[in-house]
């Protein structure tokens, strides 16, 4: 089986319930064809870069998979019959380097707050001064 990532954007004007029911009919088509889905990364409403069949925004939802290539024209063939999908995409993973890229991107989309941005040890410098001055006040309206 191969490693495979596909994007999708889903019109804007449908209603949370009509876009949770596409994601799921994509998803039960990878899982009756063969494949297994890793994980899934709901990134939701966004701006796109250009206009698209007169939309200026999408629903975007990204599912990393595994699956044989047979798959992956049924999938396209399913994308492009749907009017409701504004673009999509599918990223084949296929050299060790590359599908070790793919289970990282599978372990931030599980765990996003391991994966979180730290805050440096510049940026902490200011809050903890604004503490230790507010602590400061406080003792001394006490005193």
């Amino acid at each position: 089986m191969k490693h495979y990532e596909t994007m999708f954007i889903v019109k804007p004007t449908l209603v949370e319930d009509e876009i949770k029911s596409k994601i799921e009919f994509y998803k039960e088509a990878i899982i009756k064809n063969g494949g297994e889905i890793e994980t899934c990364l709901d990134m939701g409403m966004r701006h796109l870069a250009y206009e698209i069949k007169k939309n200026k925004r999408g629903y975007y939802f990204v599912i990393y998979f595994k699956a044989e290539p047979s798959l992956i024209l049924e999938l396209e063939r399913l994308y492009r019959i749907n009017e409701d999908i504004l673009r999509f995409i599918v990223v084949k993973y296929e050299s060790k380097k590359e599908q070790k890229a793919w289970e990282t991107l599978v372990d931030k989309a599980k765990n996003p707050a391991k994966y979180a941005k730290k805050p440096s040890k510049k940026e902490e410098t200011p809050k903890v001064k604004e503490e230790v001055a507010e602590t400061a006040s406080k003792e001394e309206e006490q005193a």
